[in-house]
């Protein structure tokens, strides 16, 4: 078996597992399931396209990751010439029940608004490192920045995070 065919094979043989993460992934890139959906869906043909250029000893998850991020980095970028858009604000996505039947639906809730609340760049990192449980170097290489700005990234998320989750003074009283 040729390279190639090599490539094709474990491409095509991994899309299927690493399919629900990229599709939370790409969930948390865009805000929105719908269009989580489609750029999920986009990364995964684009990965059967390019399949050939894959090296089958390299991880499939980071490599897919990384077209998702450039697929959506590419329609952002086609929306803001088109119309000016951009993001979905934080009321508009609708991730969980909105009828949470128990407390820890209550609490995913207000953890995955506080999240859903970072700026993308943290969002994003917070998923990759904490979520999916890549290595701050790993999520560097899928983000295509240096590790110290992963590291950063985090930094800040915690600390916004901490401010966001501790409950209002008096509300306890």
């Amino acid at each position: 078996m040729n390279p190639a065919e090599k490539s094709r094979d474990v491409v095509r043989e991994g899309l299927e597992a690493v399919y629900p993460r990229l599709w939370r992934y790409c969930v948390v890139l865009t805000g929105r399931r719908d269009r989580a959906d489609d750029v999920a869906q986009a990364a995964c043909l684009r990965a059967l396209e390019k399949a050939v250029l894959f090296a089958p000893e390299s991880q499939l998850d980071r490599w897919v990751f990384r077209i998702a991020q450039r697929l959506w980095l590419n329609e952002l970028r086609a929306d803001a010439v088109r119309r000016g858009g951009g993001i979905a604000p934080i009321d508009s996505v609708d991730l969980i029940d909105p009828t949470p039947a128990s407390e820890t639906n209550i609490f995913a809730r207000q953890v995955l608004d506080s999240v859903m609340a970072l700026p993308e760049a943290q969002r994003i990192t917070v998923l990759l490192v904490f979520v999916e449980g890549f290595r701050y170097r790993e999520a560097a290489e899928i983000l295509d920045i240096p590790i110290g700005t992963v590291m950063s990234r985090l930094t800040a998320a915690r600390a916004k995070l901490k401010v966001l989750m501790q409950p209002a003074k008096g509300a306890a009283e």
